[in-house]
């Protein structure tokens, strides 16, 4: 299972210290959350962020659009170095056509469901997705105790990605930490988004290290 931190935890005033944290705990991606404060009740980093961000570290940036109309803001992130963009199936009436735009920019292209919404409505777009971000919490605020059903919903998109032959990464985005990584790895889960597990930790570099040592025993 991958690693990545979600920098909304960190220490805003210290963004670069929060790069280096996942540079030295080896995690595998850096998740950065976009919000809009209309899409979600909160406001987020921007894409001179993104920029910056991508100046000052190797990982890949793994970019979570929680935003309305996110098609009129994709061109600008993906310029502005995301390696990865989700977008929300809530928000985007034309799906396939903005994963295309997604791929074509050579980067991966995902779609985030909120925890009510049924996986069964990603099947037609399963052959333009890489990956699927799966919300195990309501979005808009980091911190949030994580959804148990989300387990079941995991394991229920492993097995229609099989049977409709689509090779699906799963990534799972809230209240991820110690307590439920082995279960989410268990229920097919590829790449954890952890938040206060790794920055809400005494020693933050030491959290991801122990986060992954959890995973390779799961």
């Amino acid at each position: 299972m991958r690693i990545a931190p979600s920098i909304l935890a960190a220490d805003l005033a210290d963004l670069s210290g929060a790069l280096e944290i996942c540079e030295r705990g080896g995690a595998d991606l850096v998740h950065v959350d976009v919000m809009d404060g209309h899409f979600v009740p909160n406001l987020t980093f921007g894409i001179p962020v993104l920029r910056a961000l991508a100046r000052r570290t190797h990982l890949p940036l793994d970019v979570h659009l929680m935003v309305e109309r996110p098609a009129t803001l994709l061109d600008e992130y993906l310029s502005a170095g995301a390696a990865r963009v989700a977008i929300h199936w809530e928000a985007e009436p034309h799906l396939d056509r903005t994963l295309e735009r997604i791929r074509k920019a050579g980067v991966a292209a995902g779609v985030a469901i909120n925890p009510a919404t049924p996986i069964e409505l990603l099947v037609d777009s399963f052959h333009r997705l890489d990956y699927v971000l799966l919300m195990s919490v309501n979005p808009g605020f980091s911190g949030q105790a994580f959804l148990p059903h989300i387990l079941g919903k995991a394991r229920r998109l492993r097995a229609l990605a099989a049977e409709q032959g689509a090779t699906l990464e799963i990534a799972v985005d809230g209240g991820v930490d110690r307590s439920n990584l082995k279960q989410l790895a268990a229920a097919g889960v590829d790449t954890a988004i952890v938040g206060t597990a790794v920055y809400g930790a005494p020693e933050p570099t030491l959290a991801i290290a122990e986060l992954r040592r959890l995973t390779e025993n799961a």
